[in-house]
């Protein structure tokens, strides 16, 4: 019997946002193999579909095309992770000055109010809760395209928060937490916002991206270059032995165990 051509759909568009998540939030660990048939099995859906959908995140460049071998997680290196930190601060800078000039009261009250959820979720982490990281990193998200979501450009928001997907995901697989340092950061930008003193708070988001960048740089100096192979392996001192053994450590553990950096 045929499927259903809009069921089919949907039944593809949820696997493909379930793989684009797992990806993004180190479930599925950098250069892990996506065999075709256990993916169609743990995401339900035809190999065909499946094929799709990996293309999809190919061009997003969230997974790799290896050919006749088939589609891996993408991998990740301290120079794409530089990279990709330098994009985000170019269009978040460009798109935070566009939203300070434009921004009415509505903007200011949906800024407060992602603030409040994130310096919620801010004070149980650091207070040593770190059990929900992807209620924690949603929060953040949502802050932080508060701040940028009256720019008035539709595209420049779409690009932004593709490239931000790429950023968190460098935070998950780092297992990383900044702690109080990102919560002065955000609130400095929360006043910077309430005041337009955009100056302020570009200075402010150059310091929170790079400082973040730095610091897991600074504790993973066995990530690959750029020009390494892409199913590089880390040494087992960076991923705590045998079942950490590449760049994205932890791979197979629940997202609950992972802490990114803002």
């Amino acid at each position: 019997m045929l499927a259903d051509p809009l069921q089919t759909e949907t039944i593809g568009e949820t696997a493909y946002r379930r793989i684009r998540s797992d990806i993004v939030f180190g479930r599925l660990a950098p250069g892990e193999k996506l065999k075709l048939d256990r993916v169609s099995q743990d995401y339900g859906v035809s190999i065909s579909t499946l094929r799709e959908l990996l293309n999809r995140l190919c061009s997003e460049g969230l997974a790799v095309a290896e050919g006749q071998r088939g589609f891996e997680v993408a991998p990740v290196s301290g120079e794409d992770f530089r990279e990709v930190a330098a994009m985000r601060q170019l269009l978040e800078c460009h798109a935070m000055e566009l939203s300070f000039r434009k921004g009415d009261l509505d903007w200011e009250g949906r800024v407060v109010a992602a603030h409040h959820k994130l310096s919620v979720m801010e004070k149980r982490m650091i207070a040593g809760d770190r059990s929900e990281p992807e209620i924690w990193k949603q929060c953040d998200w949502q802050f932080h395209h508060a701040l940028v979501s009256a720019c008035g450009s539709k595209v420049l928001l779409e690009t932004h928060a593709a490239i931000y997907d790429k950023y968190l995901r460098y935070q998950m697989v780092a297992v990383i937490f900044r702690g109080e340092i990102a919560a002065i950061q955000h609130q400095k930008l929360l006043e910077c916002a309430l005041a337009r003193d955009f100056a302020t708070a570009q200075k402010v988001l150059v310091d929170h991206i790079q400082g973040c960048v730095e610091h897991v740089l600074a504790r993973d100096t066995d990530w690959v270059t750029a020009s390494a192979p892409k199913r590089a392996v880390v040494s087992s001192k960076a991923g705590g032995g045998a079942q950490g053994n590449r760049v994205g450590r932890g791979a197979g553990r629940p997202a609950g165990k992972r802490a990114g950096s803002a």
